[in-house]
């Protein structure tokens, strides 16, 4: 787990600004879930897969409840669904952290923030490929143009069983040829294997049996419409039929958003699926769900490595620096921060020099200085930090107003007021 300063806290707002506006635009809602569960709300994601057998922060609290901090949030999201019954179909979008104890990775850490949306209450194949566009917008909106977006389904329940159960006949036919690691998963979960990276698995994976085999013609029909509905809307993918994803709850389409920028072991940017009896397991009425996650800091070092959304610039407006003993200063960056404009200010009556370095280091475009002769005369000298703009001497209650016209003629001309 880290600590997220600064610039980099910064950066994290503005991710979750620019993913607010991409599902904004097609009328989500947003749903706070609560970070802490009871453990039977995930225990439906499937006591086969490693999410619920070896990575759940679990325990007992003092009340002698059985609880989990949450390592997903679409178990959430259905759990406060069959609580509040929103009208359907209920579209909701959300973000904030979750918790795996797994080994710590790049861009994958053990409190790790996710965004994401969910469509419960229609199996309309298009709400699919709403979810799917979605989701390739926002990326796409961050600047990410080395991204592929892979397709697959897992078909209907009983496709999935029928599967499932030949994978797991050839997986052990082959069982000494697999690593140590898939041999392990192929006693909880056989098609978890198929997500396996590890060289020696590849080619036992590769002569596995192909889900297509296996789709009912409902679930074919049903994956067609979606691949069309992409292609309608020049949605590149293409089809993977290694792709399972790695919750017990996922059934006809999944899907995975990959970074070619990024290790193939750790390209994953995000991904979902169709999960239609999760609200079901979870006590509710038959309700047909399609959502998906995206992770926070993996997506973000994808833009690192192709050179795109820095974050917002840092620092503010004006500093006001006060030579007087400091409460001309309270006065005056109070008087601006109501007006709008974001001020900061030198505390502890420190020196000219000293807070001049202070105005610098802020990265604001002006200085407000108040020292004795301006105090005197009720004026301030305005100091322009960014150029070569000689300062000036403002009367002091045009002070508002002389700011907000010098920073308008500081700004490109593209970044002013209309």
């Amino acid at each position: 787990m880290r600590d997220l300063l600064g610039d980099d806290a910064a950066r994290r707002r503005a991710f979750d600004s620019a993913f607010v506006t991409v599902v904004g635009a097609a009328g989500y809602e947003q749903i706070v879930p609560p970070i802490l569960e009871d453990i039977g709300v995930f225990s439906r994601i499937g006591e086969a897969t490693d999410v619920v057998s070896k990575e759940m922060y679990d325990f007992v609290d003092r009340g002698g409840r059985h609880v989990a901090l949450r390592p997903e949030q679409t178990a959430s999201v259905c759990r406060a669904f069959v609580e509040h019954r929103p009208s359907l179909p209920y579209k909701a979008w959300y973000s904030g952290p979750n918790f795996r104890y797994e080994k710590p990775q790049r861009g994958r850490q053990r409190q790790f923030d996710q965004v994401g949306v969910e469509v419960l209450g229609t199996d309309d194949p298009y709400a699919d490929v709403e979810v799917i566009a979605i989701g390739w917008d926002f990326l796409t909106s961050l600047g990410l143009a080395d991204v592929d977006l892979v397709l697959n389904s897992l078909g209907d329940p009983e496709d999935r069983r029928r599967f499932s159960e030949a994978v797991g006949e050839h997986l052990r036919a082959h069982v000494g040829e697999l690593s140590e690691q898939s041999r392990e998963t192929l006693e909880r979960n056989p098609l978890r294997v198929l997500d396996s990276k590890r060289a020696e698995d590849a080619p036992i994976i590769a002569g596995a049996p192909r889900i297509e085999e296996f789709w009912s013609p409902e679930a074919a029909e049903h994956f067609a419409a979606v691949r069309d509905g992409l292609d309608r809307i020049g949605v590149p993918w293409r089809l993977d039929g290694g792709l399972v994803r790695g919750l017990d709850y996922y059934r006809r389409t999944t899907f995975e958003f990959r970074s070619g920028a990024l290790d193939s072991a750790q390209n994953a940017l995000g991904g979902g699926g169709r999960y239609d009896g999760l609200v079901e397991d979870l006590g509710g009425p038959a309700t047909p769900g399609i959502g998906f996650a995206i992770g926070v800091e993996r997506t973000l070092i994808a833009c690192d490595v192709e050179s795109v959304f820095p974050g917002p610039a840092g620092g503010v407006e004006v500093f006001v620096v006060d030579t007087t003993g400091g409460s001309e200063a309270l006065a005056l960056s109070t008087e601006l921060r109501r007006a709008g404009r974001s001020v900061d200010r030198g505390f502890g009556g420190r020196s000219m020099k000293a807070q001049m370095k202070a105005a610098d280091r802020s990265g604001a475009e002006l200085a407000l200085i108040i020292g004795e002769d301006e105090a005197a005369s009720d004026t301030v000298t305005a100091r322009f930090l960014r150029g070569v703009r000689p300062q000036e001497q403002w009367p002091r209650a045009e002070t508002a107003a002389r700011v907000a016209a010098a920073l308008a003629e500081s700004k490109p001309p593209e970044m002013t007021e209309s």
